[in-house]
């Protein structure tokens, strides 16, 4: 039986009223780039895949399928990693995936109120150069920002590489717009700073996955784009030193600090081998990096506070070597070792990623703890972490030992969890940092979640969603 059989002709013809039969699709083929994610872990069977193209007609699909119990499936640029935006792998259930990519408008941009109210279906790229063309911005910054949408970015609440000054996604938007299970729409796309009228609602969705309700647009936060900005790649001995180095930066240009980034040189060693035209960053190698950006509304100045930290931290034995960015292109080659990270360890072979977080000053403690304890589970295997130490989230990935088979591998992918997710939670961390729950870490979650927590999601899932339609096996 092919997947374009499960889809009853009546059911198509209902849901081709509403969007257009074009974008309906029940085709093997065509649907194919839809149920399957990045990391191809999870491959999923649909019913079919519906594309509105507006606020009306997602509220049109959800209620037609909340009357006849179909499960929905949310999808922006499905570039989630934990297979939240993924249906089942058995069809059974019969899931629609609702893809929002044709949602892609700019509703307003408010530069007196320095908000832009933007569809859930933009990629975050394009929310950026929006915000750029009207002389401001939009500070939210991943390496998948050409293809992820910002409604799939506020669904799992990301972070990326500017949480540090700015905070994660859900402290970037000042109102939604929600379609809920049964069709309903909640509009609040409210441009307020202070609104004391009751419960906040947009937080309940933000971080929600699509499993309360379906944004379709939201109100934004614009900052002031800074006047200038400063680069820099740091060379040390551990993580012990890069905190110190964090205290120092933000004791000397307070706010200023925008990013601040570590990275094991083994981390830098796969960027070396399969990117090409990267390069090392320093003249000879280090245990650790840093990276480093300062920016600042101020013209002037800002050189002279970078090289002042730096001359400081050597002085203090913190850091032994450094280099500044001196063009823009030198900047974006450092900026490629780190955004291409993730990418270029598929070329190592099997990977197991952990994003995970525990306070800033226990990541150094964290790092000390969790590499030999992953030696001695496997021998041979290679750490790879990096990440966001100004917020405490570090992308504790590990490759395969030279030489094992990748499957055999990947085999002990919940093994290793348990390794790396119980020195986190004994060190009051997250085993969810900014990646999210979906279904690679549904299980885990009541075992590290307060019980009375788990009850109050559920609550919130059975009142909100009480046919259980919405994103069904993921998070709760």
């Amino acid at each position: 039986m092919t997947t374009a059989t499960l889809v009853p002709d009546t059911l198509a013809a209902q849901f081709a009223v509403i969007v257009g039969e074009r974008n309906v699709l029940s085709d093997t083929a065509d649907m194919a780039a839809y149920l399957t994610e990045p990391r191809d872990l999870f491959r999923g069977v649909a019913r079919c895949v519906v594309r509105p193209g507006s606020t009306a007609e997602v509220a049109a699909v959800l209620r037609l399928c909340n009357e006849q119990g179909i499960c929905v499936v949310p999808q922006g640029g499905n570039t989630g990693l934990v297979g939240g935006q993924i249906p089942g792998q058995d069809g059974r259930q019969g899931e629609v995936v609702l893809s929002l990519k044709r949602m892609n408008a700019i509703r307003e941009t408010d530069q007196a109120s320095l908000t832009m109210t933007v569809e859930a279906g933009m990629t975050l790229l394009q929310v950026q150069e929006t915000a750029e063309a009207a002389g401001a911005l939009f500070p939210l910054s991943l390496a998948s920002e050409g293809s992820c949408t910002i409604g799939g970015n506020l669904s799992t609440n990301a972070g990326g590489t500017a949480v540090l000054a700015y905070g994660n996604a859900r402290d970037l938007v000042t109102g939604l717009e929600v379609v809920l299970a049964d069709g309903r729409v909640l509009s609040n796309l409210s441009k307020l700073k202070k609104d004391n009228t009751g419960y906040d609602l947009k937080h309940l969705f933000m971080g929600s996955e699509g499993t309360l309700g379906i944004i379709t647009a939201a109100v934004v936060k614009l900052y002031p784009r800074p006047r200038a900005t400063q680069t820099a790649f740091v060379g040390l001995k551990s993580p012990h030193e890069a905190l110190a180095l964090l205290n120092l930066a933000q004791a000397m240009a307070g706010s200023d600090v925008k990013t601040f980034e570590i990275i094991a040189r083994f981390g830098i060693d796969v960027v070396l081998r399969h990117a090409a035209g990267s390069r090392d960053p320093l003249n000879t190698q280090h245990e650790w990096y840093v990276l480093m950006e300062l920016a600042s509304q101020l013209e002037g100045g800002l050189e002279d506070v970078m090289m002042q930290i730096l001359e400081k931290a050597a002085e203090k034995g913190i850091i032994d070597d450094a280099v500044v960015a001196a063009s823009l292109d030198q900047r974006k080659a450092f900026w490629k070792l780190r955004e291409e990270l993730s990418d270029m360890q598929k070329f190592e072979g099997g990977s197991i990623k952990h994003d995970i977080s525990v306070p800033v000053a226990k990541v150094p403690e964290f790092l000390d703890r969790v590499y030999p304890a992953i030696e001695a589970f496997m021998p041979g295997a290679r750490m790879c972490p990096f990440g966001h130490l100004g917020d405490g989230n570090i992308h504790c990935n590990v490759s395969q030992p030279l030489g094992m088979d990748k499957q055999a591998f990947l085999d002990r992918w919940y093994e290793m969890n348990e390794v790396v997710h119980s020195i986190t939670t004994s060190l009051d961390g997250s085993i969810s940092a900014e990646h999210g729950i979906g279904t690679l870490k549904r299980d885990l979650l009541p075992q590290v979640k307060d019980p009375v927590a788990m009850e109050v999601m559920r609550a919130l899932k059975k009142t909100l969603d009480p046919r259980g339609v919405l994103n069904p096996g993921k998070v709760v």
